[in-house]
């Protein structure tokens, strides 16, 4: 049986002056041959609204308002003493029917909406599985009306409009929609404010298709677009369209999920005056956003001049009232650690330190992820993660390119603000911190603090700053005519138990030979070694190493020693291997995604708080004074090699051999 349920949704309440008398609702369902044992109590709906008698009738009481609501859980109950399959197809259901006569129809009439207005008596034809279908059995229900004030339906509005539809769906329903929208689940939008830039277009926008694509966003999902650019939805959909492709391992209905995409992405003019611009962006999203609950994430990809005009209009005009509000703030957090500070009090002035977000994309990245995961998931490794067993602890990102894509933003930061404060500094963090108390991301922050605010301040005998050489013929170098460094390497010490003495060598450069990203553990020689004259002279060649690579290949790399096959004992340095391409026969996501997924549920264990914030400031802030001096003057080196020479010394310094000699 179809009984169109969801016509009597129309919240608009019927007069209590159109209600005179009981009513009789009569139904005949055909049934099976072999007596389905009724018992209402199995089903509480039934249960609360049945008054059994012993002519095998029953009467259901309570308010019209309410019957809609109650019938729809009798046809439920009916619908699973049938065992109705959900692939049961209409075609399958013509042979039965199923005929709902109403008597009274006066007492309705004009109260109803289409198509009950219009309508007095349905038949649908249906048929149950069952194929032993031979008597017919009448169900009279019997309604009487006292008064139609306090409507308090016992099943939900949406349960009653999925009956239209498959029986079993019912039990997978969580939402109705109005207008399009879900009233229980809420809504998510997702603004990006400066749309129109290079980040937005080439990261922001096809990581979140991609989380569309893959399932991860809710269907109820708006994206919006904000900026100060003259354009409509259109010409956004244009532009980002281009940018975006679906996932190589599977590419099923691409073309359906871009569309719908596409179709739920919206742009908005914000103009000059962003107060106006975020109070037209919050009656945009609402237009859009549920009954219910409506969740909000704003990503603002703006110049760090523009942020906290941004921000402030944002947090008194753009933030949802029935919902949670988020947002994500790109590097570099100030300046030095005045700015930063300011910065970050004047945000917790608008926002809770819960609801801020300061994401740096090098750490969405499947490397930083398996720091925890191989040390606290592995017997094996735990146990030599101190200074017991590690001699040194090298941490390597260079890059092959220069800073041709980052233009002037790069010549105004450097390499130390814009990689060495929040990225290294925190892959530090995770990798040296204590375990936490568990997975949360506020344990994680609160062991990650702790290894920061121990870490020594640097001094400039312990750093290297460089910049590579101007080209000629290349366009490199086009920004690069003052003092900021490309390159930095330094020796950071931790003063607690566990890594007392331990040093831990960074290296981070631009214009390279190659690029790398890499974590690698370099463990003490072995005491006593018997075969330490088969080894040779250079016994460095022969520490054992663990390697955490990011780049160019996701992979986990054991160096050990073993013996070469023959009859004479020599040995050798070989690595045992995990290569992700080769293990895993998928593609490995952009790390946009994985923060972006970590923002929307609400998991802060790679983002920065402002705690760690200031003690990461601290520690650079001898070399950043210096460098605002001007008492330090790169070294230079050659475009497309392997840095200064000083580098070199520094590991020497330290007794460190550097893994890419």
């Amino acid at each position: 049986m179809a009984f169109p349920c969801s016509s009597l949704i129309n919240p608009n309440p019927w007069r209590e002056s159109s209600i005179q008398r009981p009513s009789v609702l009569q139904l005949n369902v055909r049934s099976i041959s072999t007596p389905i044992p009724i018992e209402i109590s199995q089903f509480p709906v039934a249960a609360n609204s049945f008054q059994s008698s012993s002519s095998s009738r029953f009467a259901l009481r309570g308010r019209v308002t309410s019957f809609h609501s109650r019938f729809c859980g009798v046809k439920f109950w009916i619908l699973q003493k049938l065992k109705f399959r959900k692939s049961i197809t209409k075609n399958k259901w013509r042979n039965a029917s199923e005929r709902l006569e109403i008597q009274g129809k006066d007492q309705f009439s004009g109260h109803l909406e289409t198509p009950l207005s219009s309508e007095r008596k349905f038949s649908k034809d249906v048929s149950p599985p069952n194929d032993s279908v031979e008597e017919t059995s009448v169900l009279i229900l019997r309604i009487e009306e006292a008064s139609v004030r306090n409507y308090d339906p016992i099943v939900s509005n949406d349960a009653a409009a999925t009956l239209m539809g498959s029986p079993s769906s019912l039990l997978q329903t969580n939402s109705i929609n109005y207008d399009g929208q879900s009233s229980r689940e809420p809504s998510l939008c997702i603004a990006v404010v400066g749309a129109t830039g290079e980040l937005a277009r080439n990261k922001v926008f096809p990581a979140l298709f991609a989380l569309y694509y893959s399932g991860f966003l809710p269907e109820n999902v708006g994206i919006f677009g904000y900026s100060r650019k003259d354009i409509t939805d259109e010409d956004l959909r244009s532009i980002i369209e281009a940018t975006l492709t679906c996932r190589v391992d599977h590419q099923e209905n691409c073309g359906d999920k871009l569309d719908a995409f596409l179709s739920r992405t919206y742009y908005l003019n914000g103009g000059y005056n962003n107060k106006e611009g975020m109070a037209m962006l919050n009656a945009r999203m609402e237009q859009f956003e549920a009954v219910s609950g409506a969740n909000r994430i704003f990503y603002l990809s703006v110049p760090q001049e523009a942020l906290l005009d941004v921000a402030t209009s944002l947090a008194d005009n753009a933030q949802t009232q029935r919902g949670w509000n988020r947002i994500i703030i790109e590097k570099p957090f100030g300046f030095d650690a005045l700015s930063s500070y300011q910065l970050t009090q004047s945000l917790l002035a608008k926002f809770e330190e819960k609801q801020i977000y300061r994401i740096d994309h090098l750490l969405g990245k499947d490397l930083i992820e398996n720091l925890t995961v191989l040390r606290f998931s592995n017997l094996v490794f735990e146990p030599l993660w101190s200074r017991t067993y590690i001699r040194n602890v090298q941490v390597i990102l260079s890059e092959e390119w220069g800073t041709e894509t980052r233009g002037r933003y790069f010549e105004g930061y450097g390499i130390i603000r814009d990689i060495v404060h929040s990225h290294i500094l925190q892959t530090i963090a995770l990798f040296a911190m204590e375990p936490p108390v568990s997975l949360d991301g506020e344990d994680i922050r609160n062991e990650k603090v702790k290894v920061l605010r121990s870490i020594r301040k640097l001094e400039l005998d312990d750093i290297v700053l460089g910049q590579y050489k101007a080209s000629s013929n290349s366009m490199d170098d086009v920004y690069l005519n003052s003092l900021t460094p490309t390159f930095f390497a330094g020796a950071l010490y931790i003063d607690n138990a566990r890594w007392d003495g331990v040093p831990f060598l960074i290296k981070a450069g631009m214009g390279l030979i190659k690029h790398r990203v890499e974590i690698r553990i370099q463990f003490h020689h072995v005491p006593g070694n018997l075969y330490r004259e088969r080894i040779g002279h250079n016994i460095d060649l022969a520490t054992n190493e663990l390697t955490l690579s990011g780049t160019p290949d996701e992979a986990i790399l054991m160096k050990v020693n073993n013996k070469v096959p023959g009859l004479t004992l020599q040995l050798d340095a070989s690595e045992l291997n995990l290569l992700y391409k080769d293990k895993y026969n998928v593609e490995i996501p952009d790390s946009y995604e994985h923060l972006l997924l970590d923002v929307i549920d609400g998991d802060s264990h790679l983002f920065m708080r402002s705690d760690e914030l200031a003690a990461a400031w601290n520690i650079l802030s001898p070399v950043i004074q210096e460098m605002n001096k001007k008492t330090i003057a790169p070294e230079l080196y050659e475009f497309g090699g392997r840095g200064p020479i000083g580098a070199y010394y520094l590991g020497a310094k330290h007794g460190v051999r550097w893994a890419d000699d």
